[in-house]
């Protein structure tokens, strides 16, 4: 059983990060984003809430990781996204999804404001 919990505290990945995108938005391309992948993912019961299970990685039997996005958190039009993942591959999976999230709201803020990401001034 130690062995277990060790591997699941190895490869926990745990991250918040805020959108600009509508919290359906962030769900379906979630599951779009995780399916592409070999995941199994869906909407859960809950609402704004997507589950993503994976069989085994590693030490552990089978993964899984869950995705809630808070609309209009702080202001009108931003959505906090909640991330949790257990795997040796979905961990840097659900990184790899944060990321895609954070350099879409910055292609958005750099078209809002009219300058490139590219561009030094």
């Amino acid at each position: 059983m130690d062995a277990f919990n060790d591997e699941m505290r190895r490869t926990a990945y745990q991250k918040k990060t805020v959108s600009k995108l509508t919290a359906g938005e962030v769900l379906a391309l979630a599951i779009a984003f995780f399916q592409e992948r070999g995941y199994r993912a869906g909407q859960t019961g809950r609402p704004n809430q997507v589950f993503v299970l994976g069989g085994t990685e590693g030490g552990l039997p089978r993964v899984t990781g869950e995705i809630g996005a808070r609309p209009d958190v702080g202001k009108p039009g931003t959505t906090l996204v909640t991330m949790d993942a257990v795997g040796e591959r979905l961990g840097p999976a659900m990184a790899e999804f944060a990321r895609s999230l954070r350099q879409r709201r910055r292609a958005g803020e750099s078209a809002a404001t009219g300058v490139s990401s590219t561009d030094p001034a």
